[in-house]
Formats: structure tokens, C-alpha cells, sequence
């Protein structure tokens, strides 16, 4: 029998503002994206084809949203396990003051090496603290991908699902999933 490998609880930084991204950490989400993309994982990015993707697609999405940090608008939390980039997700509050009391989680991704590991259950339970006391936000909102159990995992950490759209996101010619609505009151 193998030994279980023992894994650090991971170190969270949060960036909130653009220049706080070293060049290197920005080549590790990179690579993280495109790893969690073209393994399956429900983290497209916006106006990119279907996977596989590649560091040129995924490179310019994430420059656009590190040119968006802002502290009160929206900011990236980073893990790391050992200096190495475990997971990240992006943190954004709607700018529109009918909704300005409300956040939104995207880009939630744990890299594959780092898979069952608790990375993105931790990264999930320190955004509520964040949202409330750092950004003043009372509810939380995310959308995920049906087929792939995410509600579950969401719904396990406190997160309610108040709607679906029913065959909104085509995977794969024939391969339509339903676009899961979530909640968290903070």
C-alpha cells in the first residue's frame, strides 16, 4: 500500500489591486486555467471556444480581469500550498447600486495537482469573511455548470440554489447542461 500524502493546510493572499500580481504567479493561474479547462472543469473562459485551450487564450481573459482589481470592486484570493499556486477564484461586486449589496464568485478553480485536497472547499469558506467584513457585501451569488456534482459541492458549504437554466450551456454538440443559480446570505 501507498503512503497518504500529507498536504499543508494552504497560505490564502488576496490581490486587489493590479500591480500586486508578480509575472510568475500571473504564468501560474494561467497555467492553472488551462490545465482545469482542458480537464474537464467548468472554468471557460469568457469569449474563448471550447477546450482545449491554450496560454493565448487564456492569457489575455486573465490580464483583463487582473486590469479590474480593485478593492472595492473586485479581487482575486489565491492558495498556495508550499509557495505553489493551489487554486484561485475571483471575488467581484456589481457595480450597479441596485445590487451593489451583492457579490459575485467566478473562476473557482483548484489545479489538478491540488484535486481532493480541500483547496477549493477552503478557498469557499474564507470568501464569505472577505465579502462581508472587507467589502461590504450581504450575499454572494455564483453560477455553476450542471453534470459535474458542483451543486453539491456548493450546497455542502452553506450555498443555496435558487434557479436553473435549463440547457443554457452547450459543452459539446449534444451535450447541453443546465446553468445553476447559488445564493449565500452572509
Amino acid at each position: 500500500m501507498g503512503a497518504l500524502k500529507t498536504v499543508r493546510s494552504p497560505e490564502f493572499t488576496q490581490i486587489t489591486r493590479p500591480h500586486e500580481l508578480a509575472s510568475g504567479l500571473r504564468q501560474e493561474l494561467v497555467d492553472c486555467w488551462v490545465t482545469v479547462t482542458n480537464t474537464g472543469g467548468a472554468v471557460i473562459p469568457h469569449g474563448v471556444t471550447l477546450p482545449p485551450v491554450s496560454p493565448r487564450d487564456v492569457g489575455p481573459v486573465l490580464d483583463r480581469i487582473v486590469d479590474a482589481l480593485d478593492p472595492q470592486r473586485s479581487r482575486l484570493l489565491v492558495a498556495t500550498v508550499e509557495g505553489v499556486l493551489a487554486g484561485w477564484l475571483l471575488l467581484r461586486r456589481d457595480p450597479h447600486p441596485l445590487v451593489a449589496h451583492c457579490g459575485v464568485v467566478n473562476h473557482v478553480q483548484t489545479h489538478t495537482r491540488f484535486r481532493r485536497q480541500g483547496i477549493g472547499a477552503a478557498l469557499m469558506r474564507r470568501v464569505p469573511g472577505l465579502a462581508r467584513d472587507e467589502m461590504g457585501l450581504e450575499r454572494l451569488g455564483l453560477t455553476a455548470r450542471s453534470g459535474l456534482g458542483l451543486e453539491d459541492f456548493y450546497r455542502g458549504l452553506g450555498w443555496v440554489e435558487v434557479g436553473r437554466w435549463p440547457g443554457a450551456l452547450r459543452v459539446a454538440p449534444g451535450d447541453d447542461r443546465d446553468e445553476i443559480l447559488m445564493s449565500l446570505v452572509l
